[in-house]
């Protein structure tokens, strides 16, 4: 992702809806196939044989032959001719993780379980990566995954944020322009489906992941007759109502969710020969977190990245993150040592190590997507008063989180999308496998379930016991990753919903 090291920075995200379809939205069938002319980018430590090409796609598909975009475009063929059924979509979680970069990180893997069935392939989304970008011009300060995403002060307060937020929608809405506006899940849906077209397929297979669940669900319900075999990993509730806002929402129960898996992992008495142990008793390392991140609210900590302290609000963004992948918890323990080490502050070899997302500003450009999809996908509700008081009732019910996920942000301010987000249905051909974790930290686990209540018929879920945030060839277990494989080569889903206990 990876959207954990780029872009946890609103969601770590995922569901489905957006436009009603319109006849703007079926330009993208109608237009003539576009040639993709292919070149080798294999890079280092990457998968052989990777390929890139440049796709154009309309500004706006209610004017198809105006303005164009181009899109940056990844495959790997499949080596076995003789056993490839067609093409496999990876679509990358965000908004605004590179589809590029995520074939590269797990390419290799996926073309080994694939076994030549498919043509691997993926595409940067219009406002990331190689793809046209957009710009805000926000000031850099407004760029910290800290300060776009809305942590309260530590007393609760959100004016900081008020003011912060409504000067990133000024900033947008007088320097976007046609591209930022543009960035929607609708358009990428309908990106998507003219890539289809670039490669002479009727019909496409997809693994979508976190709030590429969501792109590859609105295109099902979209283009349903070019849709084969269709797997959704860590989904979120597709709510037209709230869509983004719900997902912001949800991500208070996901961290009460996981965080006992943290907790177990930290007191375990291996953790001791360590050096990591934070507690003898499980119940005791989330007052331990909580009553640290007060105190660093009092008195910041340096960190190894000079001019950047560690504050409450800093600690409980790094735990975010760390939610999302056991691997993160030895880095996340490490961090906690530090900041609680009183000679951190005097010695700058035992301060504490931030992961790479909380120690510089995000570009202008991912600001910018970021951004853009969450606000131009649907209205966002609320007076400033109302976010006040859910901030301070979240801020009680859900303290690992501090009330960010009910704050107001960016979109509370934004101008009106000019498209209707679209209610999912049990319409359509039954091809959807969904695979969703009990203990997700990002789209937990109740809100994957209104996901899979939306599709009806038209879906299964496996639910997996193994926490973490993208669970297919990831942070899932071998009897998940089994039951998806088993999907894309045959076309065997479970006969009704499934459980996988590690």
């Amino acid at each position: 992702m990876t959207a954990y090291r780029r872009n946890a920075l609103l969601l770590a995200l995922s569901a489905a809806t957006v436009a009603a379809v319109l006849p703007a939205a079926q330009s993208a069938s109608a237009a003539p196939r576009t040639e993709l002319t292919w070149r080798n980018c294999e890079v280092k430590g990457g998968p052989a044989g990777q390929e890139c090409a440049d796709l154009s796609v309309p500004l706006d598909y209610s004017e198809p032959d105006g303005r164009q975009l181009t899109l940056a475009v990844s495959r790997i063929k499949s080596t076995r001719p003789e056993a490839r059924r067609g093409t496999l979509m990876v679509i990358p979680g965000g908004p605004g993780s590179s589809g590029v970069q995520r074939l590269t990180q797990k390419g290799a893997r996926l073309a080994k379980e694939m076994d030549g069935a498919y043509d691997l392939v993926a595409f940067d989304p219009r406002g990331v990566g190689g793809s046209s970008r957009a710009n805000c011009e926000l000031d850099a300060g407004d760029r910290w995954m800290v300060t776009l995403r809305s942590w309260p002060d530590a007393d609760g307060g959100i004016e900081e944020n008020v003011a912060r937020s409504r000067r990133i929608a000024e900033a947008c809405r007088r320097n976007g322009g046609p591209i930022l506006d543009s960035l929607t899940t609708a358009n990428q849906a309908r990106d998507l489906d003219r890539l289809r077209e670039a490669l002479g397929e009727e019909k496409i297979s997809a693994w979508g992941t976190s709030y590429g669940t969501y792109v590859a669900a609105v295109y099902a319900q979209k283009f349903p007759r070019h849709t084969d075999r269709w797997v959704l990993d860590s989904s979120a509730d597709p709510n037209p109502k709230r869509v983004a806002q719900g997902w912001m929402r949800d991500m208070a129960r996901g961290a009460d969710d996981r965080f006992p898996d943290f907790a177990a992992w930290a007191v375990h008495p291996d953790r001791a020969n360590e050096g990591l142990r934070l507690a003898d008793r499980a119940q005791d390392v989330r007052p331990l977190v909580l009553d640290l991140a007060a105190r660093l609210d009092r008195t910041p900590v340096p960190s190894t990245t000079p001019g950047v302290a560690v504050d409450g609000k800093v600690l409980l963004q790094a735990l975010q993150n760390a939610l999302y992948s056991d691997s993160a918890f030895s880095s996340m323990a490490r961090l906690v040592k530090a900041a609680q080490d009183p000679a951190a502050v005097q010695d700058p070899e035992r301060r504490p190590v931030l992961p790479p997302a909380l120690t510089q500003a995000m570009s202008d450009e991912d600001a910018a997507i970021t951004v853009g999809v969450i606000c131009n996908d649907v209205r966002w509700t609320g007076s400033v008063p109302s976010y006040r008081r859910a901030v301070a009732a979240a801020r009680d019910t859900h303290p690992l989180t501090g009330g960010m996920p009910a704050n107001i942000t960016p979109c509370s301010f934004w101008k009106a999308p000019t498209e209707k987000p679209v209610r999912l249905t049990a319409d359509g051909p039954s091809n959807i496998l969904m695979i969703q974790s009990l203990k997700d930290p990002a789209t937990p686990y109740t809100s994957g379930l209104k996901m899979r209540e939306a599709l009806g018929a038209r879906a299964r879920l496996v639910t997996v016991e193994q926490g973490g945030h993208g669970l297919y060839l990831g942070n899932g277990n071998a009897c998940g990753d089994a039951t998806v494989t088993r999907y894309l080569l045959t076309g065997e889903r479970p006969e009704k919903d499934a459980y996988c206990a590690n």
